[in-house]
């Protein structure tokens, strides 16, 4: 009952998932993103170990499509499941089983998979892909929710949408991007709005936290009038915090 797409963006190395359903909460199950290992997206009768078991194996180097074939092996109900997958170097594949709802397929290219069931027809996956790949000036979040847009234009889900959702991560472990609609009337169009909502007021603050080359960050950095290179975290333990900073 959804559609998908799990994506690398070659300029940044960013990876991330987009998704919408007829269900609420698509994200809770479907979207799954790890950095430095890859992008998946487990959805029709889905099983989340394919993305849990997944994604540590992509972060091992080993391709996508080897991880597929062993986890679905060993997965007793693979024929009702969907699963789109890429890994760090933009290598993709997907998967769907032989009792998935129609319409029920995918589409794989450099960089992304695309995959769907119970759509209205296979040109919802050929609008995504098309979207998709003619949008690789913007930024990954930016080309997911196009895509999302692109699909239900389409008519996509054939009960409707109920939720969406795009996730993106960097080079940290926690997501650069992560808009969730849950249970909206039009989750696309609402969306769109959050991705707005997000990049003028979560965005900012994201990219001002503390990263594993820089543990304090930008933002406690300015907090506590600390210029970098002139002191370390030891130096201001007792230093006052100014009046206003980025914080949550």
């Amino acid at each position: 009952m959804t559609f998908s797409i799990a994506a690398r963006c070659p300029r940044t190395g960013q990876l991330g998932v987009g998704a919408l359903t007829a269900r609420p909460a698509v994200g809770k199950l479907v979207v799954h993103v790890q950095s430095g290992g890859g992008a998946v997206a487990t959805q029709a009768t889905p099983n989340p170990f394919l993305a849990y078991d997944g994604l540590p194996l992509l972060g091992e180097g080993r391709s996508p499509q080897d991880v597929l074939t062993e986890l679905l092996a060993r997965d007793p109900g693979r024929e009702v499941r969907q699963v789109g997958m890429v890994d760090r170097q933009g290598r993709s594949h997907a998967f769907t089983g032989s009792r998935t709802k129609d319409w029920a397929g995918h589409r794989t290219g450099p960089g992304y998979a695309v995959q769907g069931n119970r759509l209205v027809g296979p040109e919802t996956l050929a609008e995504i892909v098309r979207v998709f790949e003619d949008g690789r000036e913007f930024d990954l979040a930016e080309r997911l929710v196009l895509a999302i847009e692109a699909g239900e234009e389409t008519g996509g889900d054939r009960d409707g949408a109920r939720s969406a959702h795009v996730t993106v991560v960097g080079d940290q472990p926690y997501p650069l991007w992560d808009v969730r609609v849950d249970d909206a009337e039009h989750p696309a169009r609402e969306l769109r709005r959050l991705h707005g909502v997000f990049q003028e007021e979560v965005l900012p603050t994201i990219q001002r936290l503390p990263t594993r080359d820089d543990p304090m960050g930008e933002a406690a950095r300015q907090a506590l009038g600390v210029q970098m290179g002139h002191k370390t975290p030891s130096h201001v333990d007792n230093q006052p915090t100014l009046a206003t900073h980025d914080g949550l």
